[in-house]
This record gives structure tokens, C-alpha cells and sequence, in this order.
């Protein structure tokens, strides 16, 4: 996205809803049962790149819709745009990935995967903030709201599987 002024500004509304699907996929995946590291770390990422491929598709038909021509310079603007939501899946993609490393099972890989991927929902909402100018009440709010949805998250994760 661009200022009116011409600067660029970062939107970090992928990078929140990235990790809100990460954290989606591994309760997801932990209602199936114990799933193996590779497994879970390679399936977090494949769901973040098909949800970017299903968002550059959908903003590309919309600013279709809305008379935007597409050349390349357009496609490439939307796919990096819509990016942080595959960024969002590698933090905690690694983070399961390096269980053994720390002596983790197949629950803690689980657990450990889905707190990275809720500090990063949080993180990134406060940061959004943040770097909108908000007052401290809006950036509190924010981290706070998302907080809540991944404790919705969390929820359901110990629902489904006790």
C-alpha cells in the first residue's frame, strides 16, 4: 500500500490472520491426534501458501473487477503484499520443527507451535498499531482483542482433544 505522499506503507493485516491460521492448523491438526514434527511444520507452511495463492487470486480479480489493469508489475505488487501470510507459518513451522532439539514430544511440538503462532498474531496486531500511530489504549486494545481470539483458539484445542 501506498501514502498519498508516495511512501510505502507495510500492512500487517497477513501477518495477523497468517498467524491466526497457523495457530488454526496446528489445533487443527492436534485434534487428529499425535501428528509427526515434519508432518506439522511442512503442513503449516502449505497452508499458508495456498491461503497467499487464494488471496493474490482474490485481490487480483477484484481490482480486475474494479478496472485495475493487470500487468506484471501489478501481480507482483499484490503477491508481495499478501505475503506475511506465509511468513506468519515459518516461525512457528521452525518452532516444531525444532522440538527434538529441545527434548519435545509430538503434544509439546504441538503446544510450542501454537504459542509461537498466537505471540505472533498478538506481536504483529500491536505492532500494526503501533505503526499506525495508535494511541497506547488502541495498541493495548489490539493486542488484547487478539489475545482473545487465539484464546478462542487455545479453547478449542483442549476441547478437542481431552
Amino acid at each position: 500500500m501506498t501514502h498519498a505522499d508516495g511512501a510505502e506503507r507495510l500492512d500487517y493485516t497477513g501477518a495477523v490472520y497468517g498467524s491466526l491460521l497457523a495457530a488454526s492448523v496446528v489445533v487443527g491438526a492436534g485434534a487428529l491426534g499425535d501428528f509427526p514434527r515434519i508432518e506439522l511444520a511442512l503442513l503449516l507452511l502449505c497452508t499458508g501458501v495456498v491461503f497467499w495463492a487464494a488471496h493474490v487470486l482474490t485481490r487480483l480479480l477484484g481490482e480486475r473487477i474494479m478496472y485495475v489493469p493487470l500487468d506484471r508489475r501489478e501481480v507482483r505488487r499484490v503477491c508481495m503484499a499478501e505475503w506475511p501470510i506465509v511468513k506468519a507459518a515459518v516461525p512457528p513451522a521452525a518452532a516444531v520443527a525444532a522440538t527434538p532439539l529441545l527434548g519435545l514430544g509430538p503434544e509439546g511440538a504441538a503446544w510450542l507451535g501454537l504459542g509461537v503462532a498466537l505471540v505472533g498474531q498478538i506481536g504483529w496486531a500491536s505492532v500494526a498499531a503501533l505503526r499506525a500511530g495508535a494511541t497506547a489504549l488502541v495498541v493495548v486494545t489490539a493486542g488484547a482483542a487478539n489475545l482473545v481470539l487465539g484464546s478462542a483458539i487455545v479453547l478449542f484445542k483442549v476441547a478437542l482433544t481431552h
